[in-house]
């Protein structure tokens, strides 16, 4: 089968992106005028609901009960598609209560190129869901916040579940755990990625805590024993970490030369854009379309550093 790749033009060169596989090739050699740059970000997160049934203490996700329609969230995914996107994340909230989540996915498998992915903490994902979602995704973040009396603790949700509902996700499409990182659960990072390399997991994406609410961040003390825990890590899962933690750690980074809105955005359940899902302000997009409303938070952004 031959394969579909989807070019993006970017200061990086001349990337090509095949979302079956998730291979990419960047040819850095390709000099890309500026004026053919791929106006959409290279990756978009999508709150499409801020609906969830668990009340995670650490969790950014306003409490309200916004939620997007399903056209203008078509009509978002075209524009995208068009101008460069190379793939959309779906998120919430809990994306899985979303009333047309298996229809939006598989329309955005179908009508564009975009790579499809999704984050969620699993537990509504059985033999039927799974059926249904498959083909219309491509890769699927599990959030693992710890193991067992951890987990349990913080989710008040049964780990041993989980992991009966992994076995359903991993049927779907490849998959990677998310943990967010804080004083609790930094003890268990150890047993956490030996279990998402036992189920099956390619991915364990570190997210140290940010301030929400009543809830601080992640203290200096346990950033660096976060730090050491990332430097003597020798499993054969891939590590990542957010690009807003990325800072104090030693990445690889192959787009240094696309960053900022040019490599992500994301827009949350009441049709904002923001930079990152933890900013609690943005540009509205409204009727506008995306890109509109891309130039207006560029130019606020810009402002702001001046």
């Amino acid at each position: 089968m031959a394969r579909q790749w989807k070019q993006r033009f970017s200061p990086a060169g001349l990337h090509l992106f095949d979302r079956s596989t998730g291979l990419n090739i960047l040819l850095d050699e390709v000099p890309v005028p500026a004026a053919l740059y791929s106006r959409a970000p290279r990756q978009i997160s999508i709150a499409l609901t801020n609906r969830c049934d668990l009340t995670c203490a650490h969790c950014y996700a306003p409490k309200s009960r916004d939620e997007l329609d399903y056209d203008v969230v078509t009509c978002w995914l075209s524009e995208l598609d068009g101008n460069g996107a190379l793939g959309v994340g779906f998120g919430g909230g809990e994306p899985t209560l979303y009333r047309n989540f298996v229809d939006l996915c598989q329309y955005t498998v179908r009508a564009t190129r975009l790579s499809v992915s999704f984050t969620t903490h699993g537990h509504h994902i059985d033999e039927a869901l799974a059926d249904r979602l498959r083909g219309g995704v491509h890769f699927i973040r599990v959030s693992m916040d710890g193991i067992g009396a951890t987990y349990e603790a913080i989710r008040r949700r049964s780990f041993r579940e989980l992991l009966a509902r992994l076995k359903f996700i991993r049927s779907i499409c490849r998959f990677g755990i998310n943990v967010v990182v804080n004083e609790r659960t930094l003890p268990d990072l150890d047993k956490a990625a030996a279990v998402a390399a036992d189920i099956g997991a390619c991915e364990f994406l570190l997210l140290p805590q940010v301030p929400v609410r009543d809830q601080p961040g992640l203290g200096d003390r346990t950033l660096q024993k976060l730090r050491h825990w990332v430097e003597a890590y020798s499993g054969p899962l891939k590590l990542c970490i957010n690009e807003a933690s990325a800072d104090s750690f030693s990445t690889c980074d192959p787009l240094s030369k696309e960053r900022g809105l040019r490599a992500y955005a994301h827009i949350d359940a009441s049709g904002v854009l923001k930079p990152d899902s933890y900013q609690a302000t943005g540009v509205p997009i409204l009727k506008c379309g995306v890109l509109r409303a891309l130039d207006q938070l560029t130019h606020n952004l810009a402002e702001k550093d001046t």
